[in-house]
């Protein structure tokens, strides 16, 4: 058993946070976390209205009796989100975690608190973490440059930017981006950390909702297999390597705009990679971590093993290597 702040914060029995992923963090995976130990989140906007954000979290309650939470990752869009109607809908089900991501989670802030809902925000920089502690979150969740989708501008890695956000920070915080094993979890845990979020592990377990040759392809794929798309841009984001996105950062490398691009990124094409298992038929994330993932478990057997392999590390490894004066 490993107890840290954020297993007390959040009511869970392991320090292990399932990432809130598009068209992955739905009720069968959520649950599946949550019934392992460990805490399940709901993507709010996978689901393309309010209304089926209800039915999603009515049915994880139909699945998990166990804390799970709901992602609202806020975002300018071309199409308007009605952000307050899906905060609505959480507050109305009784959720009592939320994990934002994107923009300043602040407006948000007073109606979750009037509802005692733990806000936890996904930062990518000290910096962040700092302000979104000194404007009243309860704990954040810090993404280093090895992570599944947007890493941020600045490209610190965990091994630096956990540490550095140890330092700074008071309130609990999780570790993101190249985790997928214990020992990743005593890594994380021994900077620092109060424990840590995964998602390309977990899109690679037989819970999860993608097709079957899309965990393969995470198995099979190495540190080597992602790219960093739209850094002209500065909205950097890191994606798995195909033909796709090779195509859309020479284009934009060589000058172009978004909209040179848009074709090939948009996100109903990586929605068509994930169902259909086609990994060429669009731009779709992934973290360097899938050089990690070697199988494709149940959530429960993956909790388990990372637990119980990360106390291994604490008590036979680490401990062997102190050496005691006489």
């Amino acid at each position: 058993m490993i107890s840290t702040r954020i297993t007390e914060l959040l009511g869970i029995e392991k320090p292990i946070v399932q990432g809130g992923m598009m068209y992955v963090g739905v009720a069968e995976l959520a649950s599946a976390v949550s019934n392992a130990g460990g805490l399940g989140i709901l993507t709010a906007l996978t689901q393309p209205t309010p209304e089926d954000l209800r039915r999603e979290i009515r049915r994880t309650r139909e699945l998990t009796d166990r804390p799970f939470g709901v992602n609202l990752t806020i975002l300018p869009t071309i199409t308007p989100v009605p952000y307050g109607d899906y905060v609505d809908v959480i507050l109305d089900e009784g959720v009592r975690i939320v994990e934002t991501a994107g923009s300043n989670p602040e407006p948000y802030l007073p109606r979750f608190k009037e509802h005692d809902v733990v806000v936890m925000h996904k930062c990518t920089a000290v910096r962040h973490a700092l302000k979104a502690e000194r404007v009243g979150v309860d704990a954040v969740s810090i993404d280093g440059f090895e992570c599944a989708g947007h890493p941020g501008e600045d490209d610190v890695p965990g091994l630096v930017l956990i540490p550095a956000a140890a330092d700074k920070l008071t309130i609990p915080f999780i570790a993101s981006g190249g985790f997928a094993d214990g020992r990743g979890l005593a890594a994380a845990l021994a900077l620092g950390a109060d424990g840590v979020n995964m998602g390309t592990r977990f899109v690679a377990t037989a819970e999860s909702p993608v097709h079957p040759l899309v965990k393969q392809a995470i198995v099979d794929g190495t540190e080597l297999d992602t790219i960093l798309a739209f850094r002209p841009l500065r909205n950097t984001a890191r994606v798995r390597r195909n033909a796709v996105s090779v195509e859309a950062v020479d284009i934009l490398a060589r000058g172009g705009e978004f909209a040179d691009v848009q074709h090939l990124v948009a996100g109903s094409r990586g929605k068509t990679v994930f169902t259909t298992g086609d990994i060429e038929a669009g731009q779709w994330t992934v973290g360097m971590s899938q050089a990690l993932v070697h199988d494709v478990p149940t959530c429960a057997e993956l909790l388990e093993r990372i637990v119980t392999d990360a106390e291994d590390i604490f008590r036979r490894r680490l401990a062997g290597l102190v050496l005691v004066a006489q």
